[in-house]
């Protein structure tokens, strides 16, 4: 058993990892090997977040009177937090994938951006495109309209063009 300023420091260090982040993914990894937690928790940081377990007690009292509150809440068995900040979606993305390849490893829950979601949602979430891919989106539909300018203003140039190569080829033009 954990000595009372052990579990005090504990408690402080989630109550700091719940308000620094954005998003909170509540895992259930019962089940998982040590070389696979090791494997999910390398994805997380690679994909910008954090990975953490610990007893539930200490997360809920961690979560009273935040956000969190309502996905912290109920927790039974074997308990992780994933944090996130930058994207969440790529974080999600990560744990779905994951999943697929560990099926001993859940959603059980999340806070994204202040909402509290349950797993249909997440999974949601997680088909979404990325942030690279909402901006190359967006870059698209900022540049597409520039490039039709471009093509109306060069069409009377190439008509003229293929007009003249059109003659010249079939030699109307004497020189």
């Amino acid at each position: 058993m954990k000595e009372k300023s052990v579990k005090k420091a504990e408690l402080e260090s989630i109550k700091a990892d719940l308000a620094e982040h954005a998003t909170v993914v509540i895992c259930s990894f019962q089940g998982l090997k040590v070389e696979q937690d090791f494997e999910l928790r390398k994805r997380v940081r690679a994909a910008g977040g954090s990975y953490r377990v610990a007893p539930n007690r200490i997360m809920r009292v961690a979560a009273k009177e935040t956000p969190y509150e309502g996905a912290l809440g109920g927790l039974k068995g074997m308990t992780s937090l994933a944090f996130g900040d930058e994207d969440p979606i790529t974080l999600l993305k990560t744990m779905v994938d994951y999943g697929q390849e560990f099926p001993a490893f859940s959603f059980r829950a999340g806070v994204v951006e202040g909402r509290v979601m349950d797993v249909d949602a997440l999974n949601a979430l997680a088909k979404l495109p990325g942030r690279e891919g909402v901006y190359a989106k967006l870059l698209y539909l900022l540049n597409a309209p520039a490039q039709q300018v471009m093509g109306m203003l060069n069409a009377p140039g190439r008509t003229l063009a293929a007009t003249i190569q059109a003659g010249v080829d079939e030699q109307k033009f004497s020189a």
